[in-house]
């Protein structure tokens, strides 16, 4: 049985992940959920806490103290949290499945450190439709890429902090790999006014911030007479919280290094 930690229980989505692994048929099992030390919910049982039905799993606040309690830790937190907790496991040997988003460049080499001495599942989209779409992406891009405009439009709740999404941004690093082409270079974020031609080297971002939308993601390849849109729906987060079980599964045992969900679905291409 794989033994697993939960940070952000209290949160959408560390709710969604306690009851994902509540249904597992792997046999993970969650065994410590974390919440900030001044939140309500801290001593609740954390399966009422996200489904109604108690597991007998306390909330607590100091994951420090129950490091012999898990094999994995699962974190879907804020940038701040995460880092502390990527110093945590690398220092106790800890796996990890990553998903929080809106890391900065410093952080993101955290991880890359961490991966050399433990294993760590890393994606800003742990969806298994998601990570299908990002290879549906990289056969397009190949066949197409070089000669049609490309575009990437994101939707999400009201209250994300981050933007554009991880998930946008890995779609956009992914064509921009793909292409042979500098990321940073070629992004561009918005538009307005009156602008030259379009510069058929740039990759689009657009963005919408409304109501409850969990996660809708569209690219499009733009050519003479026709396009070609990939797009994934998210109904609910349990899509998310489903593809975080699999990777937890997946993780424990591996060696170190830093993995993706392409890695735990065997999607990797090879042309």
């Amino acid at each position: 049985m794989v033994r697993v930690a939960i940070a952000g229980a209290a949160g959408r989505m560390g709710r969604s992940l306690i009851e994902a692994f509540n249904d597992d048929s792997l046999g993970s099992k969650v065994t410590v959920a974390t919440v900030l030390s001044d939140d309500p919910s801290l001593g609740m049982d954390s399966g009422i806490l996200s489904m109604g039905v108690g597991n007998s799993i306390l909330t607590v606040s100091d994951i420090s103290k129950y490091i012999n309690d898990f094999d994995v830790l699962v974190d879907f937190t804020a940038p701040a949290a995460t880092e502390g907790h990527i110093a945590l496991c690398e220092k106790n040997r800890k796996a990890m499945v990553l998903g929080t988003t809106g890391l900065s460049k410093e952080q993101i080499n955290l991880v890359s450190d961490a991966g050399e001495k433990i294993p760590i599942v890393f994606s800003p989209n742990m969806s298994i439709g998601v990570n299908l779409c990002f290879c549906l992406m990289e056969i397009a891009t190949r066949v197409v890429g070089s000669e049609y405009d490309i575009e990437i439009f994101e939707a999400h709740h009201r209250n994300k902090k981050d933007s554009p999404s991880g998930t946008a941004l890995k779609m956009g690093q992914l064509v921009a790999d793909t292409l042979g082409r500098n990321f940073k270079d070629a992004a561009i974020y918005g538009r307005e006014g009156f602008s030259d031609q379009r510069d058929s080297n740039t990759i689009g971002f657009s963005t919408m911030r409304a109501g409850d939308i969990v996660g809708d993601h569209t690219i499009t390849f733009a050519g003479r007479g026709e396009r070609i849109e990939i797009s994934h729906k998210a109904g609910n987060r349990m899509t998310f919280a489903s593809g975080a079980v699999k990777a937890a599964n997946w993780i424990f045992g591996k060696q170190a290094g830093t993995y993706s969900m392409q890695d735990v679905l065997d999607l990797r291409i090879s042309f």
